[in-house]
């Protein structure tokens, strides 16, 4: 998508007129008619398979190095590598969601935190991040909402409806609380993400070439590195703990 933008200076615009373009990402490449509607290819299915395929060729190569790897050697950096990140996702779920439930979630935690961390950091590699779309920022807590209520009728039954009439008057808040749920965290990664693609976009296209050279660096380590890190962890974060309050415990 491009948005063109002219500044008239001198009155009327007399004086010169400046024009740029300004680029965000958002192309479509390729429509296809499905079911009577029309669909197109664009930047974000793109990305999104090129991240897919990129760890599922990832997930092979791990797998196959832990079914040859040798007990009695010290692994690899490789081996060592999966091992570590294995452990830390491990001991995440465990802190967040207890050490009953938390081994549970971690094979779903873990595939959510790699997949929304390589999504938000795919900026890096000249890729538009796939959560800069908000359909799939609502598919992610879509998912979230669907394990959040299948917890709550697993662990307390009945009471996971009855709940949210208690206090009575307080039910149209609690109803629309549930609700917002998905809303509030696909909003807020979908956000973050965004601004950060619109920022970058407006910097590549307004800026001098020369200046391009060198100095976004520091800005991609900031919009794509530390801020997506930091709403991968707040994502999966918000996650577990909703998940762990359906756990009807002592």
């Amino acid at each position: 998508m491009k948005i063109g933008s002219t500044l008239l200076s001198g009155g009327l615009g007399k004086l010169g007129v400046l024009t740029s373009d300004v680029e965000f990402g958002i192309n479509g490449y390729v429509k296809y008619h499905l079911f009577g509607h029309e669909f197109e290819l664009t930047t974000t299915h793109i990305s999104l398979l090129i991240i897919m395929v990129t760890l599922i060729i990832f997930a092979l190569i791990a797998n196959r190095a832990i079914k040859k790897a040798d007990p009695n050697k010290v692994p690899g950096p490789f081996l060592n590598m999966i091992e570590y990140m294995v452990e830390a996702i491990d001991n995440l779920t465990k802190t967040s969601m207890g050490e009953k439930h938390g081994y549970k979630f971690s094979n779903y935690i873990g595939t959510l935190f790699i997949f929304v961390l390589f999504s938000n950091i795919s900026g890096l590699f000249g890729l538009r991040p796939p959560t800069a779309d908000y359909g799939v920022t609502l598919g992610l807590a879509m998912i979230t909402f669907f394990l959040i209520h299948y917890n709550g009728f697993k662990y307390q039954k009945s009471k996971h409806v009855t709940n949210l009439f208690k206090p009575i008057f307080l039910s149209p808040i609690n109803i629309i609380g549930e609700i917002a749920t998905p809303i509030s965290m696909s909003l807020r990664l979908f956000g973050n993400v965004l601004s950060g693609t619109v920022m970058m976009g407006l910097i590549y296209g307004l800026l001098p070439k020369v200046i391009l050279l060198f100095w976004p660096g520091g800005l991609h380590a900031y919009f794509d590195v530390f801020s997506g890190a930091i709403q991968t962890y707040v994502f999966c974060m918000l996650t577990m703990v909703f998940i762990s309050q359906q756990f009807d415990e002592e």
